[in-house]
């Protein structure tokens, strides 16, 4: 839809209201000089990386300077006024198309969703933006549609501003010990207080004290509580490599955040549950005319960086689980539940285990030969129901093909962690109760009361909802809260796997390029 309106904007524009005739032609050049429009077209181009795309995806450089040639220089033939036009015309088409819906397949970072299908873009603004020289303003409305999306746009450019600060022109000191703590001398004080007033943590009018004390040391605290580290106002190994990440790095981060914005699937229903990974929480909201409201924030424990990645989907939310059974998933019971079971038989009662035959057969005793039915398949193992359930006493369901629910815990004391990536992959909820109630807002009759009962009554039951709910599990390393900007640690890597797709693309689109198409 947006390429074959662009295609069809640009052979056949008309804004004779406008009082533009140039673009009455339909073309970027007239009597072979650049309109004006075509002017702004190419200062877009340039500016790009305000909106943490590459200028040189779209030729900017190349643009302008033929231009330039077309304003300055003799007037050129026919066939290269028309090559320059739909070089222009193909740069804008990119463009939008980049800003809307992003530059990559997310399937490249193992992202299992699809690109969200927005509204077609509203050509009588594009018209009306092209004929009022106010290009860059509609550019800013189609990225702003996205959540989130103005706010990062804003960091985006206070960070690129601090890439030249005096502040980071050397890395800080090492620490005179392996941590600092309040109450002791640091020579690298003054330039900590200078990076935190840069950052916005600390108050210009403090000036660096002695000892880590006071208002820096708060503001320290604000720092780590920004950046996804316990606040507590320790200067270890892990801040201190927070505060030498440069500026130039976080704008990457940033960058990468946008795009990662445009191909998922907000917005798209009027209610749904969002778990950022690295952030490690969850999130329920509605779109009120337009506008995000969130009802519920939690805290969430995922997958295991290591080796049990919780993997990033959209998929709909169908069923809720009360006391439920755990299904002890194949690889688990294999890797780790049947060794175990064989160095300690009584864990199996313990812990309130069983099998179940291929037939479905429920069978309360633990032999050897069932557990090496379990190892080959024919058999499976679950938990049942009861305070020790791995699942806790709930559980949500949304279909998919790696077996992922959300669901409670008997451990919540691990939601005291900062850190929470300790699960085989599924995600642990911190606030059930408080989620169910999101979930079935519709249905009256499920009060606070009565799924407190569900759950406490230790008989499996399945609840269809009457209405599916999204749930999508996305990944960002940068947030902004309450105006505040803060930053996470890329967990899974998939930053580094974006930052490097997003390289091969713009090599890809050199590459593609015709040789001497600057027209020199």
């Amino acid at each position: 839809m947006l390429s074959r309106f662009i295609r069809c904007l640009l052979l056949s524009l008309t804004l004779t209201a406008a009082g533009v005739g140039a673009a009455e032609t339909g073309r970027w050049l007239e009597a072979g000089r650049a309109t004006s429009q075509a002017r702004d077209l190419v200062a877009l181009l340039l500016a790009a990386d305000s909106e943490g795309l590459d200028p040189r995806d779209y030729d900017a450089q190349t643009l302008q300077r033929r231009l330039t040639l077309a304003q300055q220089g003799p007037v050129l033939p026919d066939a290269t006024q028309a090559q320059l036009d739909a070089a222009l015309s193909a740069a804008l088409q990119r463009y939008l198309t980049d800003l809307r819906s992003g530059r990559i397949d997310p399937r490249q970072t193992h992202a299992h969703f699809d690109l969200p299908r927005r509204a077609a873009l509203d050509e009588s603004a594009l018209r009306q933006a092209l004929a009022q020289h106010r290009l860059s303003e509609f550019a800013q409305r189609v990225g702003a549609e996205l959540p989130m999306y103005a706010n990062l746009r804003q960091a985006l450019a206070r960070y690129r501003t601090l890439a030249t600060h005096p502040a980071w022109q050397s890395a800080l000191p090492a620490l005179p010990g392996r941590k600092l703590v309040a109450g002791q001398a640091y020579a690298g004080l003054p330039m900590l207080a200078q990076r935190l007033q840069a950052l916005g943590d600390l108050s210009s009018a403090i000036e660096a004290p002695a000892r880590l004390e006071g208002g820096l040391l708060k503001a320290l605290q604000a720092f780590q509580e920004r950046h996804g580290l316990t606040p507590d106002g320790v200067l270890g190994q892990d801040t201190l490599q927070q505060l030498n990440t440069t500026p130039a790095a976080r704008v990457r981060q940033i960058e990468l955040a946008m795009e990662r914005l445009r191909w998922t699937p907000f917005l798209q229903v009027p209610r749904m549950i969002v778990v950022n990974l690295p952030e490690f929480v969850l999130r329920a909201y509605e779109v009120r005319d337009g506008q995000v409201d969130v009802r519920l924030t939690m805290k969430v424990i995922v997958g295991k960086a290591l080796n049990t990645r919780t993997p990033l989907m959209d998929e709909d939310m169908r069923f809720i689980e009360f006391s439920p059974y755990w299904n002890v998933p194949p690889s688990i019971a294999r890797k780790e539940l049947v060794p175990h079971l064989r160095r300690d038989a009584a864990y199996f009662e313990r812990e309130g285990f069983e099998f179940v035959t291929g037939s479905g057969q429920v069978v309360n005793t633990l032999a050897p030969e069932h557990l090496d039915a379990v190892f080959r398949g024919d058999w499976r193992i679950r938990q049942r129901p009861g305070p020790k359930n791995a699942l806790g006493d709930i559980k949500f369901v949304f279909p998919n093909n790696d077996n992922i629910y959300l669901h409670h815990t008997p451990a919540p004391k691990l939601f005291e962690r900062n850190r929470r990536d300790f699960s085989h992959g599924c995600i642990r909820v911190e606030a059930p109760v408080a989620l169910a109630q999101f979930v079935l807002h519709d249905e009256p009759a499920w009060t606070e009361e009565r799924i407190r009962q569900a759950m406490e009554k230790g008989e499996s039951h399945t609840l269809r909802l009457a209405q599916p709910l999204p749930v999508l599990i996305a990944y960002s390393t940068v947030i902004v809260k309450k105006g505040r900007i803060f930053f996470y640690p890329d967990l899974y890597g998939h930053d580094r796997l974006l930052d490097q797709a997003l390289r091969q693309h713009s090599a890809a689109l050199s590459r593609s390029r015709v040789p001497g198409a600057d027209g020199r």
